[in-house]
């Protein structure tokens, strides 16, 4: 069972839906047990650009070396956010960017390696995603092209396995009792520590 679980917040309005369900699975970890670190990158400081790339070092602000922190201190990892044009919001790429950097989340033996040593090995994920597009468009137009970057790309790149996916569709069209129920459920995946 998962006991350290940080939940990332990748929305940047605290009013959003991908909050409401960060804090309802926040709040069923804790009831079953969890300890959970909070990380909301709209509340955060620091700058989404990776300037130079990898070929200079941009010193890390204070919320991104404390983030950094608590992944390394996590089992889990939660991300909460938004499907927007089909992919993330820019906060999440800019945290994503800027945290999970050579040293810290991989690292090539050699410089001729194309496979990494994954340095966050052994750590899981639940995705908790909303949108607006119908899950059908999304599966078959998009080809679910966010889930494989951040599943496939990102998160087993770096040794995160498995990435759990639940999808929250045509948010916008919900009405209160669905969003409700939806809260309900993630906030039950919180108590599973799912």
């Amino acid at each position: 069972m998962k006991n350290k679980i940080a939940v990332i917040i990748g929305h940047p309005n605290p009013e959003s839906f991908s909050n409401a369900l960060a804090q309802a699975y926040t709040k069923g970890a804790i009831s079953s047990g969890a300890e959970v670190r909070v990380i909301d990158l709209g509340q955060i400081e620091f700058s989404p650009v990776l300037k130079y790339g990898y070929r200079k070092r941009t010193e890390l602000e204070p919320d991104l070396v404390a983030a950094q922190e608590t992944i390394r201190w996590a089992d889990h990892l939660v991300f909460a956010y938004p499907n927007w044009w089909g992919s993330i919001p820019a906060i999440l790429k800019g945290f994503f960017d800027r945290v999970f950097l050579p040293g810290f989340a991989f690292e090539y033996e050699k410089p001729t390696s194309f496979v990494p040593k994954q340095l966050l090995k052994g750590k899981t994920a639940r995705l908790l995603v909303t949108m607006d597009t119908p899950l059908w468009y999304y599966n078959t137009v998009l080809k679910s092209a966010q889930h494989t970057i951040m599943r496939r790309s990102l998160l087993h790149f770096v040794g995160i396995k498995p990435v759990k996916i639940t999808e929250f569709t045509m948010v916008k069209f919900k009405k209160k009792e669905k969003l409700d129920q939806w809260l309900r459920k993630a906030e039950q995946l919180g108590v599973k520590r799912a």
